[in-house]
């Protein structure tokens, strides 16, 4: 499929609907933590954990799931996960306890594992090469706007209503968005189904895991997800307390800066295309760099331009990075895409709980701090690749 061609408008409109599911599904109660803390009478660092326990059962078991994708088909399994981590968040609501809470995140997390890797190979082998890098960013933007609806939405019922409602009502949205995924993606006409014995997986995985430029965007991506878990994990609780004092809609809607996700997600293939993979990759990291160190100021406004540029930056580096996973493997794009996802939720998971701790121990520059480490490594890993390939070039050249 290519833009405009049949079949292209209802596929990315399908996975986008996918991609707002499970963002608004993955991260329902970080808008909420404050509330959640004062429910069950916990700190900031354990509400955390029904955050990063849904990320790190999505971490754990993306590969598994890549590799029933391999077998069953890209839809099949998208659909299953699909259908799962909706039935789980209409019990969400109803947990007696902190631990109850973070077991049922956990699954959640676990269930939503299906989509991500099996959505970036079914695009990979649907859509035509060189408009993978537009149809990846469409998904992605997907993403944004459910993390942004979500947080936004319990933000403002959680004001009336409390956490429960809140997030039953994003359980029903998700829902509504599964139907019409389901309904809307066309069946896949270049899959080809691979084995599920775990020699070919391990032999697969291996291969990846031995290639340089995989290994260094897998890094890239847990690095950008550990600087956006720690933030937004946290920004509710330095909202509600002096000198800003929100109430809980309010805090909500600041979530409205996903906005900004969805375009730079969307436009990251014609960024590439100006600048090359790594050049996107150095505007993406600068871009998070300034967007944290603005958000140290005082004001609102300054904190809510710096919430602007971080997302920017996140979102425009994460469709770079794992479009050219996507590009880069020869074989086995789910396992490539689901170590990949992997990577990403542990950066997820551990800028989560890190990003929280930081917070309890040294305030709003701690978790900066903890940002502008994860921002350095991807600049400095990036430095090492463009290196490397000058270096392939010259022997390149000389041979």
């Amino acid at each position: 499929m290519r833009p405009g061609g049949p079949g292209y408008r209802r596929m990315s409109f399908a996975l986008f609907l996918a991609g707002v599911a499970t963002f608004a599904l993955l991260y329902s109660t970080q808008a909420l933590l404050p509330l959640i803390s004062g429910d069950f009478g916990v700190a900031a660092s354990d509400a955390s954990w029904t955050v990063a326990a849904a990320t790190g059962g999505l971490a754990l078991f993306v590969l598994p799931m890549s590799a029933l994708s391999e077998r069953f088909g890209r839809r099949t399994v998208m659909t299953a996960s699909l259908a799962v981590a909706v039935t789980l968040g209409l019990l969400v609501p109803f947990a007696p306890s902190l631990g109850v809470l973070v077991a049922l995140r956990a699954l959640q997390g676990a269930a939503l594992a299906g989509l991500p890797a099996s959505a970036t190979a079914y695009l990979a082998e649907e859509v035509t090469p060189k408009a993978l890098v537009t149809a990846i960013g469409l998904f992605v933007a997907g993403n944004s706007v459910g993390g942004m609806s979500g947080r936004v939405i319990t933000g403002w019922v959680a004001q009336e209503w409390g956490w429960r409602v809140a997030v039953g009502v994003i359980g029903a949205i998700a829902v509504a968005c599964a139907v019409a995924f389901r309904a809307l993606l066309p069946a896949p006409a270049n899959f080809k189904a691979g084995s599920l014995r775990p020699r070919v997986l391990a032999r697969t995985v291996r291969d990846h895991l031995s290639n340089p430029l995989l290994c260094r965007l897998y890094a890239i991506g847990a690095l950008f997800m550990t600087v956006f878990g720690g933030v937004y994990t946290v920004i509710g609780y330095r909202l509600t307390e002096a000198p800003f004092s929100l109430p809980q809609g309010i805090i909500g809607s600041i979530f409205l800066v996903y906005l900004v996700g969805t375009v730079s997600a969307s436009t990251a293939g014609r960024l590439v295309g100006r600048m090359g993979r790594r050049g996107a990759l150095y505007a993406a990291g600068g871009t998070t760099a300034a967007g944290l160190l603005v958000s140290l100021a005082g004001s609102l406004p300054l904190v809510l331009l710096g919430l602007v540029l971080i997302t920017g930056g996140f979102f425009a580096g994460h469709a770079v990075a794992s479009s050219a996973v996507s590009k880069t493997a020869a074989h086995g794009r789910a396992q490539a895409s689901a170590l990949y996802q992997s990577a990403y939720y542990i950066g997820s998971s551990a800028g989560s709980t890190v990003g929280a701790i930081a917070f309890h121990s040294g305030g709003w520059a701690g978790t900066v701090g903890v940002g502008l480490l994860a921002v350095l490594g991807v600049v400095t890993i990036t430095v090492f690749g463009t290196r490397a390939a000058r270096v392939q070039r010259r022997l390149t050249t000389a041979a």
